[in-house]
Protein backbone atom coordinates (compact mmCIF):
# COMPACT_ATOMS: atom_id res chain seq x y z
CA UNK A 1 0.00 0.00 0.00
CA UNK A 2 1.15 3.79 -1.02
CA UNK A 3 1.23 5.84 2.44
CA UNK A 4 2.45 9.15 3.41
CA UNK A 5 3.28 9.68 7.17
CA UNK A 6 2.45 13.34 8.39
CA UNK A 7 5.31 15.59 9.89
CA UNK A 8 4.76 13.90 13.46
CA UNK A 9 6.14 10.69 12.44
CA UNK A 10 9.65 10.00 12.58
CA UNK A 11 12.21 7.48 10.63
CA UNK A 12 11.50 4.53 13.18
CA UNK A 13 7.53 4.37 12.11
CA UNK A 14 8.48 4.64 8.43
CA UNK A 15 10.98 1.91 8.71
CA UNK A 16 8.15 -0.41 10.49
CA UNK A 17 5.69 0.27 7.53
CA UNK A 18 8.58 -0.25 4.99
CA UNK A 19 9.21 -3.29 6.43
CA UNK A 20 5.82 -4.66 6.58
CA UNK A 21 6.01 -4.36 2.87
CA UNK A 22 4.25 -0.73 2.28
CA UNK A 23 5.38 2.19 -0.31
CA UNK A 24 6.11 4.61 2.69
CA UNK A 25 6.88 8.81 1.83
CA UNK A 26 6.90 11.26 4.39
CA UNK A 27 5.59 15.08 4.70
CA UNK A 28 9.12 16.06 5.85
CA UNK A 29 10.87 14.09 2.82
CA UNK A 30 8.67 15.76 0.11
CA UNK A 31 9.47 19.21 1.97
CA UNK A 32 5.60 19.63 2.78
CA UNK A 33 5.94 20.79 6.18
CA UNK A 34 3.56 23.27 7.31
CA UNK A 35 1.49 23.50 4.24
CA UNK A 36 -3.00 23.48 5.14
CA UNK A 37 -4.58 20.09 5.85
CA UNK A 38 -6.71 20.38 2.46
CA UNK A 39 -3.22 21.00 0.44
CA UNK A 40 -2.09 17.76 2.23
CA UNK A 41 -4.90 15.55 1.61
CA UNK A 42 -5.18 16.80 -1.95
CA UNK A 43 -1.69 15.74 -2.34
CA UNK A 44 -2.00 12.15 -1.11
CA UNK A 45 -5.19 12.18 -3.38
CA UNK A 46 -3.18 12.88 -6.63
CA UNK A 47 -0.47 10.49 -5.21
CA UNK A 48 -2.85 7.76 -4.45
CA UNK A 49 -0.94 7.54 -1.03
CA UNK A 50 -3.09 6.65 1.65
CA UNK A 51 -2.37 9.62 4.91
CA UNK A 52 -1.51 8.32 8.91
CA UNK A 53 -1.22 11.50 10.69
CA UNK A 54 -1.85 12.52 14.45
CA UNK A 55 -3.89 15.39 13.39
CA UNK A 56 -7.30 15.14 14.61
CA UNK A 57 -8.44 17.21 11.88
CA UNK A 58 -8.55 14.90 9.44
CA UNK A 59 -10.75 12.71 11.32
CA UNK A 60 -13.71 14.82 10.53
CA UNK A 61 -15.26 13.03 7.44
CA UNK A 62 -17.85 15.79 6.72
CA UNK A 63 -14.42 17.81 6.17
CA UNK A 64 -12.48 14.94 4.60
CA UNK A 65 -14.70 12.35 3.44
CA UNK A 66 -12.57 9.08 3.36
CA UNK A 67 -14.65 7.65 -0.30
CA UNK A 68 -12.60 10.34 -2.23
CA UNK A 69 -8.89 9.40 -0.54
CA UNK A 70 -6.89 6.62 -0.51
CA UNK A 71 -7.43 6.34 2.80
CA UNK A 72 -6.96 8.19 6.10
CA UNK A 73 -5.16 7.36 9.12
CA UNK A 74 -5.46 9.34 12.28
CA UNK A 75 -3.40 7.86 15.30
CA UNK A 76 -5.20 8.75 18.82
CA UNK A 77 -2.85 8.42 21.53
CA UNK A 78 -2.31 10.14 24.28
CA UNK A 79 -1.37 13.78 25.06
CA UNK A 80 2.20 12.62 26.12
CA UNK A 81 2.76 9.34 24.09
CA UNK A 82 5.60 7.30 24.70
CA UNK A 83 7.55 5.97 22.24
CA UNK A 84 6.32 2.25 23.02
CA UNK A 85 2.86 3.80 22.82
CA UNK A 86 3.56 5.06 18.97
CA UNK A 87 5.17 2.07 17.80
CA UNK A 88 2.37 -0.22 19.11
CA UNK A 89 -0.59 1.78 17.46
CA UNK A 90 1.65 1.89 14.04
CA UNK A 91 1.93 -2.37 14.32
CA UNK A 92 -1.87 -2.43 14.67
CA UNK A 93 -2.20 -0.30 11.66
CA UNK A 94 0.27 -2.78 9.80
CA UNK A 95 -1.50 -5.53 11.20
CA UNK A 96 -5.04 -4.66 10.30
CA UNK A 97 -3.53 -3.34 6.63
CA UNK A 98 -3.25 -6.91 5.65
CA UNK A 99 -6.47 -8.14 6.96
CA UNK A 100 -8.97 -5.43 5.66
CA UNK A 101 -9.16 -3.40 2.69
CA UNK A 102 -8.44 0.62 3.32
CA UNK A 103 -8.94 2.29 0.11
CA UNK A 104 -11.58 5.20 0.92
CA UNK A 105 -11.50 4.80 4.45
CA UNK A 106 -11.32 6.80 7.68
CA UNK A 107 -9.14 4.64 10.65
CA UNK A 108 -8.91 5.43 14.14
CA UNK A 109 -6.02 3.84 15.33
CA UNK A 110 -4.99 3.05 19.08
CA UNK A 111 -2.09 1.40 20.39
CA UNK A 112 -4.41 -2.23 20.29
CA UNK A 113 -7.32 -1.47 18.63
CA UNK A 114 -9.18 0.70 15.30
CA UNK A 115 -12.38 1.71 15.47
CA UNK A 116 -13.46 2.32 11.34
CA UNK A 117 -15.41 5.37 10.28
CA UNK A 118 -18.45 3.53 7.88
CA UNK A 119 -20.06 5.87 5.85
CA UNK A 120 -23.69 6.40 5.53
CA UNK A 121 -24.76 5.31 2.30
CA UNK A 122 -22.40 2.12 3.03
CA UNK A 123 -24.64 1.16 6.45
CA UNK A 124 -27.93 1.85 3.74
CA UNK A 125 -26.45 -0.48 1.41
CA UNK A 126 -25.24 -3.43 3.57
CA UNK A 127 -28.96 -3.24 5.18
CA UNK A 128 -30.53 -3.69 2.15
CA UNK A 129 -28.81 -6.65 0.83
CA UNK A 130 -30.20 -7.97 4.48
CA UNK A 131 -26.58 -7.92 5.94
CA UNK A 132 -25.63 -6.43 9.12
CA UNK A 133 -22.79 -3.64 8.64
CA UNK A 134 -19.38 -4.32 9.89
Amino acid sequence: MKLKLDENFGIRGADLLRAAGHDVSTVYLQRLSGIPDPRLIEHCRKEGRALVTLDMGFSNPLRYRPSKYPGIAVMRLSREASRHEMMSAILTFAAALTKEPFAGKLWIIESSRIRVYQQEEELVRAIFRGRSPR
